[in-house]
């Protein structure tokens, strides 16, 4: 039982996956992207609806099939046991959904030439405002959101750092 449920732990540690600003993947690292400057237009909290791999449900199922399946004599075991990998299977899939959903916000950019798009994102350290120069920095067809290098919050220049 232990095992399984360790097995259920992990599974479920593996399916966890970000949209963050702020988590570059593996293989986006040393990477050139295609960078674009733009101005946020405006800025609203969305949610990412969780996952449904299966494995949430698959690890469930098991748990409770071997959980239900200990109970009552032979005969009782197979259908608590039956019952058990259905209730199981609910529950992890649920567990599943919920581990993985996330908080993040949905920004509507207007580019240099005027033309205008929509990123969602999760929610990461910077917070973005309506009239903030950010740039879009796309790796692999993914696209992320920052605040533009040297530019503070709303557009004001940054004054260079002093010489010392």
């Amino acid at each position: 039982m232990k095992k399984i449920l360790l097995a259920v732990a992990v599974a479920s540690l593996a399916a966890c996956s970000t949209t963050s600003p702020d988590v570059i993947q593996r293989g986006d690292a040393q990477r050139m992207s295609q960078v674009q400057d733009a101005t946020v237009l405006s800025v609203r909290s969305v949610t990412v609806e969780g996952n449904q791999s299966g494995i949430g449900a698959t690890a469930g199922g098991v748990a409770g099939a071997v959980a239900g399946s200990s109970v009552g004599g032979r005969r009782e075991a197979v259908v608590v046991g039956v019952l058990g990998a259905v209730a199981g299977a609910v529950v992890g899939n649920a567990v599943e959904r919920a581990g993985t959903r996330e908080d993040a916000v949905e920004i509507l950019l207007q580019l240099r030439n005027g033309e205008r798009r929509a990123i969602v994102q999760a929610k990461g350290n910077e917070t973005l405002n309506p009239g903030d120069a950010v740039i879009l920095v796309t790796t692999g067809g993914k696209t992320r959101v920052t605040r533009a290098p040297g530019v503070a919050p709303s557009g004001t220049p940054v004054p260079p750092a002093p010489k010392g």
